[in-house]
């Protein structure tokens, strides 16, 4: 297993989110691999915590990585789950079917696997945690 295959994959993920003309709509260009001191406004995506483990076998090596991407709002949008869970769902689409172009390893697969939605921040904000599996072929 290589854990080159994550920076790759990670690197392909940001991309993708913000080339994505629908999810630009929704939520502008605040897509961030890395979080600003203080929270942006609005509704924004973040990528998140990811868990690699070694997926070779006989004929080749690969790596299976559970990755976390976040859809916030802060305490100060009045408009409840409705424009986090449309961007979620716009998320869970795009990268259902994206055709990711790693730099590292071959991407065999990304699959959606849960998502928890929850209100943070004394209530006011609201989280969803988009958590998608995707198999990584190393060659």
């Amino acid at each position: 297993m290589s854990y080159q295959a994550s920076v790759a994959l990670q690197g392909a993920l940001y991309q993708a989110l913000r080339a994505d003309a629908p999810l630009a709509e929704l939520i502008g260009d605040a897509v961030y691999d890395a979080m600003p001191v203080t929270p942006p406004a609005g509704t924004y995506v973040s990528l998140g915590p990811e868990e690699v483990r070694d997926a070779s076998d006989a004929t080749a090596k690969g790596s299976e990585h559970d990755v976390v991407i976040s859809v916030l709002s802060g305490s100060d949008e009045s408009g409840g789950f409705g424009e986090v869970k449309e961007a979620a769902a716009r998320i869970a689409e795009l990268l259902g079917t994206a055709a990711l172009v790693l730099g590292h390893g071959r991407l065999v697969g990304m699959w959606f696997q849960r998502a928890k939605a929850r209100r943070v921040e004394t209530g006011a904000g609201r989280r969803i945690d988009l958590t998608f599996r995707a198999r990584i072929d190393l060659g």
